[in-house]
């Protein structure tokens, strides 16, 4: 496969009208860590430009993106909702890149809770002595939602170990700090840990990273095909094989 990643990458670089190397400042979502520092590394030594990758919270790349500069964002697509933060984007339609759901983890051996009905989701999460997640970000406004929804937002609260990144979240699970983990799946994955399953039926979402270049970078043919090269279908099985589904 890293063969294949960096033929496509130098098949970019080569039909670019690019005649030098890009530094490019990429603005990413915390949950693409894993699969995007493996994708731009490729990129860098296929096409000698240079890839500097901010990852943060929905609310911080939202900050980031309407007060520094940037050549392009992977980031999540709430972030295109902020009226300020998508105009600081060219025009036109974002590229999708991949997404995907949400799930509960317990610490490895711990028994799993039932949570494959909403009713069984909604006593698991109320028998729980404590529950950790990420609210300053798109994932944990989904899930603080979900708390709405089914009804236990204030209990969830008084047991509420709240992290300030997404790899705290397994960590917590497996120290035995909280006894139940909510996310996005793939952020999930982690030593010590045991994934319980997936947000049941309808309470499950999708959250989408896309990509889009900066209004006012200078390297936009090279974020474009950094863009394009996030798109191959190797790269895709590099996402994919991170936890998340590519597109």
């Amino acid at each position: 496969m890293k063969k294949a990643l960096l033929v496509a990458a130098s098949i970019l670089i080569a039909t670019s009208p690019m005649a030098h190397a890009a530094e490019l400042k990429v603005l990413a979502g915390g949950s693409t860590t894993g699969w995007l520092n493996e994708l731009s590394s490729q990129f860098e030594r296929a096409t000698g430009h240079k890839v500097t990758i901010h990852f943060d919270s929905t609310p911080n790349l939202i900050k980031q993106a309407t007060s520094t500069p940037f050549d392009l964002g992977v980031v999540p697509v709430d972030v295109f909702r902020n009226a300020e933060a998508k105009a600081r984007f060219a025009a036109g339609p974002t590229i999708d890149i991949a997404r995907v759901g949400y799930g509960v983890i317990v610490r490895a051996g711990a028994p799993k809770p039932d949570i494959g009905s909403p009713d069984a989701f909604k006593k698991a999460l109320l028998d729980a002595k404590s529950i950790t997640y990420l609210p300053a970000s798109a994932a944990g406004a989904y899930v603080t939602s979900v708390f709405e929804r089914l009804g236990v937002a204030d209990a969830v609260k008084a047991k509420t170990v709240a992290q300030t990144s997404p790899g705290d979240i397994a960590k917590a699970v497996a120290k035995g700090d909280a006894e139940l983990g909510l996310f996005l799946i793939n952020v999930l994955m982690a030593q010590g840990v045991e994934l319980a399953g997936p947000f049941p039926g309808e309470l499950q979402n999708d959250l989408v990273f896309t990509a889009a270049v900066a209004a006012d970078t200078k390297e936009a043919d090279a974020a474009k095909s950094f863009i394009a090269f996030l798109r191959t279908p190797d790269a895709a099985a590099v996402i994919k094989a991170k936890g998340m589904n590519p597109g």
